[in-house]
């Protein structure tokens, strides 16, 4: 059972009452949940059951009911004993195909817990509506075990508060209606053994009207033009929309703040009365009245303090905002330069530290340390989402967000981020594209900055200016988890894809940022990331992800470098630094990890290829440098890490950069760059004159006509391997029999980084799958996913296999994964190969080994990973769209090959990089003597500077050679073969053509 670590910061229990306390009266009897007994078996859903879990298979806790002679109710109770190292517990679901608990009409839960007065914490949990206990809303609470011997723990409902860490369903209404319960969970302390005892867990008490009946206003923060009035919506609500039977008394006055009563607004106090009998949203209004001050001044705030009695009170004070104005900053007729010095001159320390920290949308919770803690920004990580996940609901978080930064003295508004890298990922019912990988195999610039653009639109559209996205990386070991996350192999072919930058951002001197369709972008992984070498990594059980990239500095600057500085000048907004270590030959420095690397970050990046933008560091990147936390925050900050991604650690993050740099061991000059490279972008952006989301692009996300740039975008990633007699592609008069695990499946053929960081196999969100577009397409098909169904009668097999979804280093070859086909995948393909002629496509994030399979395959394509459009690929293998497509990286034979990349002094793979073949119409022909030709008609026009022109002469050139080589490779027509595509994306086409001579000649 998947579960991350319970947060234990709930409020220690203050009144723990022994069971001599008996319930009043008029209180129902106490309601047993669990007497340990036998009553309830140790077993898992659908079942009513106890059952154990762990982030590990040591973690899951012993479980035993054992007769005890001082059981507190009963003969048994339940003891178990513990060694966690992560997390671990158990569960107590009650039996999904029976109606959920009631608890409506009690105060609380209870239970007996044998002390050994350790001082250690234990997580409790109750589960709350939803369909079942492991799709319920998860409401946690904590207790220490302070005491010896068997004590009664009481814990009132209103006790329980939302978790923010972990929701198994990502949280259905954030409300503890009690009227449909489905058990409970205990989290155990971890980190030493121990054992515990526990026995009658009950419900216990009446419950009194706040817990049904609760007061809360319309919003947290109420800005307000000075001179303007504040209006304070105050609205009853009850759990079932009962009428209150008591009533209900607001009491409120206008005290504290930075506002001063009199000057800056006039004060009120009153009641608001809501009688018995009040039906469930009734509201009420209170007005606070500015008043107008003509000098300049800096946003002040007035608390509305609210007392209730007869119901819950709101959760957290209201706060009217008197908005700044009148400062140079907020004059947008001022140029970026004026007004960002302006603003820094205002700032304190604590301000400036806010601006450089970035929290999770998830640890904020509904936001309030926003302005506690002045945040700069945040974000969501793979899977963080609002619920429901729609655009609509992403949009009302961030203005929600955004209001809380209304709160704060400058206003300055935040910055939200996301991992749009294949589309707006994260979004249910989004676009979703080719990973990068198929857009390196697409060739084709102009596409992929119109993927980029289709991206930035849904992504602006729903109130995220920040895109964590190109990912620059040149993949140099297929091994790694983020091979997909590369445009390929080659830095030329790296830089020619890196006209995605435009699509996300628009022009290069950033005036289209501010545009209701345009995001910033984001470099990464600044420098490496692509070259770790395998067996490098030391985080977990990685094997390559986050390792060290030994290198000379002649091999970083041409491979790794390289696309940065054509980012720089793209007018990248942002970079970020990669996790991997760097280990330059000669420099005596041996691996050190990217983000203390001052000598790249400040030296190459921002001072030599002139970055001005802000650089941002990677999810807790910083925890991996040496040393303790102050010296992970200096190192950073020192190395030009100008904001740090500190999901969790925001808090700690924020007081330690303060701490440093008033102990003079971090300057002030150095924060200050920071800064101001950040509110650049921020103004830039447009986000103080427009900080709220602009969904006015909305109804486009998911459209027809972005999904047809989808489509167009699968079909040119598709690469057609081999084709022997002209098997492809299909005619729709073919009977074709259709197999394999990913031929029907969005999620796979999606991969990573889709709705959630790892992604998922199946369907969970909207497109078409490669079947789907098959029998849209008009193709005869028949489908049978194993290959179990007959095999006669049909004219063609199409059997589609490859990866399941994975991401980073959890997709590492040697940590579960493999560049082979499962058993599954493989005897599909033995079987319909065998009973017919067949064409094979693999759906996958890297090449996968085919080995000798080859030879009884008769179509070969690459369909890497090519995201929502499966009618994409069904265009090309009914033809509706020619093949297209060319490696993006190299195909190796074997594992054993590894690495192995274009250019390399040995080069025999299975498939060359650049690799193609088409189902153009009117393929050119000729021999030594056309090439020869062409070879000449190249160089002029690389001498004139004609790329289209010569690109088409070499494209030429490749088709012919492509024709002769048929299945023919060898290392003598591979490695000038691939040399030849590089010499391509380096423009020197007369010599791309003379290396297909050569490559021809060799055959």
């Amino acid at each position: 059972m998947p579960r991350t670590a319970l947060l234990v910061s709930g409020a220690l229990l203050a009144a723990l009452l022994p069971l001599a306390a008996a319930h009043a009266a008029d209180d129902p009897a106490p309601a047993p949940v669990d007497r340990f007994e036998g009553e309830v078996p140790f077993a898992s859903q659908p079942a009513d059951g106890i059952f154990t879990w762990g982030s590990d298979p040591d973690d899951p806790p012993a479980l035993h009911l054992t007769d005890r002679a001082d059981a507190p109710e009963g003969a048994k109770v339940l003891t178990g004993t513990y060694d966690i190292s992560g997390y671990g517990g158990f569960t107590h679901d009650f039996a999904a195909d029976r109606p959920a608990h009631d608890w409506s009409a009690y105060q609380g839960i209870r239970f007996w817990w044998q002390g050994r007065d350790d001082g250690r914490k234990t997580a409790f949990e109750i589960k709350d509506g939803g369909a079942n206990g492991e799709a319920s809303e998860l409401w946690t609470t904590s207790f220490t075990d302070d005491f010896t011997g068997w004590k009664q723990i009481e814990i009132p409902f209103t006790d329980f508060v939302y978790r923010t860490d972990y929701q198994p369903v990502g949280g259905i209404d954030h409300v503890l209606g009690l009227t449909g319960m489905w058990g409970y969970a205990v989290t155990l302390p971890a980190g030493t053994k121990g054992d515990f005892a526990m026995d009658d867990v009950e419900l216990y008490g009446r419950a009194d009207q706040s817990l049904r009946a609760s007061v809360s206003t319309d919003a947290p923060v109420y800005p307000v033009r000075e001179g303007g009035t504040a209006r304070v919506r105050v609205t009853l609500a009850t759990t079932g929309d009962r009428p209150v039977d008591d009533p209900v008394t607001v009491t409120y006055t206008t005290e504290g703040g930075t506002a001063t009563a009199g000057r800056d607004y006039s004060p009120v106090s009153g009641t608001l009365t809501f009688p018995a009998g009040t039906a469930s949203g009734a509201s009420r209004t209170i007005e606070v009245p500015t008043r107008t001050v003509r000098s300049a001044a800096s946003a002040k705030t007035v608390p509305l303090k609210l007392t209730v009695t007869g119901a819950k009170a709101p959760a957290e004070t209201p706060q009217i905002v008197v908005d700044a104005h009148g400062l140079p900053y907020l004059n947008a007729e001022l140029p970026v330069r004026r007004r960002v010095a302006d603003l820094l001159s205002r700032m304190s320390p604590e301000e400036k530290a806010g601006q450089m920290t970035q929290a999770e949308r998830g640890a904020v919770g509904s936001g309030g340390d926003i302005a506690a803690y002045d945040l700069g920004s945040l974000l969501s990580g793979g899977g963080s989402t609002p619920t429901p996940n729609t655009p609509e609901a992403w949009a009302r978080m961030i203005d929600g967000f955004q209001l809380r930064a209304r709160a704060t003295r400058f206003q300055i508004p935040l910055i939200y981020g996301v991992d749009a890298v294949h589309g707006h990922n994260n979004l249910a019912g989004a676009t979703i594209m080719p990973h990068n990988i198929g857009i390196g195999a697409g060739r084709d610039p102009q596409l992929a900055e119109q993927t980029g653009a289709v991206t930035a639109a849904e992504v602006r559209a729903t109130g995220i200016p920040w895109d964590f996205a190109p990912c620059l990386c040149v993949s140099r070991d297929e091994r790694w988890g983020r091979s997909y996350e590369s445009f390929g192999e080659d830095p030329a072919l790296v830089q020619s894809m890196e006209t995605v930058i435009q699509g996300l951002q628009g022009r290069a001197d950033g005036r289209d940022l501010s545009r209701d369709d345009k995001v910033l972008a984001t470099a990464k992984h600044f420098a490496g990331d692509g070259g770790t070498a395998y067996g490098s990594s030391t985080t977990g059980t990685y094997t390559i992800d986050q390792g060290v990239t030994k290198v000379t500095r002649r091999q970083l600057e041409d491979i790794h470098l390289a696309p940065y500085a054509t980012a720089v000048r793209r007018g990248v907004g942002t970079v970020m630094p990669s996790y991997s270590s760097l280990d330059i030959a000669g420099d005596g420095r041996g691996a050190v990890k990217m983000h203390a690397r001052g000598d790249m970050i400040n030296g190459v990046l921002k001072d030599r290829m002139g970055f001005d933008g802000f650089v941002i560091s990677d999810w807790n990147a910083i925890d991996q440098l040496p040393g303790d936390y102050a010296a992970h925050v200096r190192t950073a900050v020192d190395a030009g890490v100008d904001m740090m991604m500190v999901p969790y650690s925001y808090k700690d993050f924020s007081s330690t950069l303060v701490d440093e740099v008033k102990a003079g061991r971090i300057s002030e000059r150095r924060i200050d760059d920071a800064v101001s490279r950040i509110l650049t972008r921020k103004f830039e952006l447009g986000l103080f004159e427009h900080p709220w989301a602009d969904t006015s692009g909305a109804a486009a996300i998911g459209s027809p006509a972005h999904r047809a740039v989808a489509r167009r975008a699968a079909a040119e990633s598709q690469v057609l391997l081999k084709n022997s007699g002209g098997l492809l592609p299909l005619r729709k008069s073919e009977k074709v029999y259709v197999a394999g695990s990913d031929a029907d499946d969005l999620g796979n053929q999606t991969g990573g980084w889709t709705l959630t960081w790892q992604g998922a196999s199946g369907t969970h969100t909207r497109g078409t799958t490669i079947l789907q577009g098959m029998r849209e397409a008009g193709g005869d098909v028949t489908y049978s996913r194993d290959a179990s169904a007959p095999t006669d009668g049909y004219d063609v097999g199409v059997v589609v296999v490859g990866e399941t979804p994975y991401a980073e280093g959890v997709g590492d070859v040697g940590n579960g994964h493999s560049l082979e086909l499962s058993a599954a995948d493989q005897a599909a393909v033995d079987k319909v190969c065998a009973a017919m002629k067949c064409a094979v496509l693999i759906v996958s994030g890297r090449p996968q080994l085919i080995g000798d399979r080859l030879g009884g395959i008769d179509a070969l394509v690459a369909s890497w990973l090519p995201g929502t459009e499966g009618e994409g690929v069904a265009d090309v293998l009914y033809g509706t769209r020619p093949f297209t497509g060319q490696l993006p990286v190299t195909w190796p034979k074997s594992e054993s090959q590894l690495p192995v990349n274009v250019g390399d002094a040995s080069y025999d793979p299975q498939f060359p990089y650049g690799w193609g073949l088409t189902t153009l119409t009117g393929v050119p022909r000729g021999g030594t003597a056309t090439l020869h030709a062409l070879a000449v008609a190249a160089a002029a026009a690389e001498r004139r500077g004609a790329g289209r022109a010569g690109r088409a002469l070499v494209a030429k050139a490749r088709l012919i050679v492509q024709q002769k080589a048929g299945e023919r490779m060898t290392e003598a027509v591979a490695k000038p073969f691939a040399d030849a595509d590089h010499l391509l994306l380096t423009g020197r086409y007369g010599k791309a053509v003379e290396k297909l001579i050569e490559a021809y000649g060799a055959m």
